[in-house]
């Protein structure tokens, strides 16, 4: 359950970087989600410009997809790491985006890298990978501290 739910709000995190950015550098905020849709319309995807069910609405889900994969790792580091619960939260979503990077465009194939690194700056991806990171620990910061004393074994 709480790996839906920390790969959920990076993946919303993580894309309303991709649409922030697609209408500051691009100037057509949908272009970057498109992206993703490569995986299954080929090369010309990440180029598509507007929005369409057929490259935004695909590219949306893949990513999302994707972000469940990384949020699996993150929710199994953020056990493993020393600290305290939010320390703990920051160290993991940081490991967690920084190996989602280099894996992305250092490890794929790149018919199944994310596409929007093909539309956006460098700078722009380190700002995605960042609110993909902030997004994976915000569930973890804002969730109140459990109490061990109460939890039913």
């Amino acid at each position: 359950m709480r790996m839906l739910i920390s790969g959920s709000v990076a993946a919303v995190a993580s894309t309303l970087a991709l649409v922030w950015l697609g209408r500051r550098e691009l100037n057509d905020a949908a272009a970057p989600v498109n992206g993703p849709s490569q995986w299954i319309w080929g090369r010309s995807a990440p180029y598509q410009d507007g929005f369409s069910a057929r490259h935004t609405l695909v590219g949306y889900g893949i990513h999302h997809s994707a972000s469940m994969l990384w949020a699996a790792l993150y929710e199994r580091l953020r056990r493993a790491m020393p600290g305290g619960p939010r320390q703990a939260a920051l160290a993991a979503a940081a490991t967690a985006a920084a190996t989602a990077y280099v894996v992305d465009f250092k490890l794929t194939p790149e018919r199944f890298t994310p596409g929007y690194e093909k539309r956006l700056s460098k700078r722009g991806l380190y700002a995605v990978y960042a609110a993909f990171a902030l997004g994976l620990a915000v569930p973890a910061l804002v969730a109140p501290p459990l109490r061990r004393d109460i939890l039913i074994e």
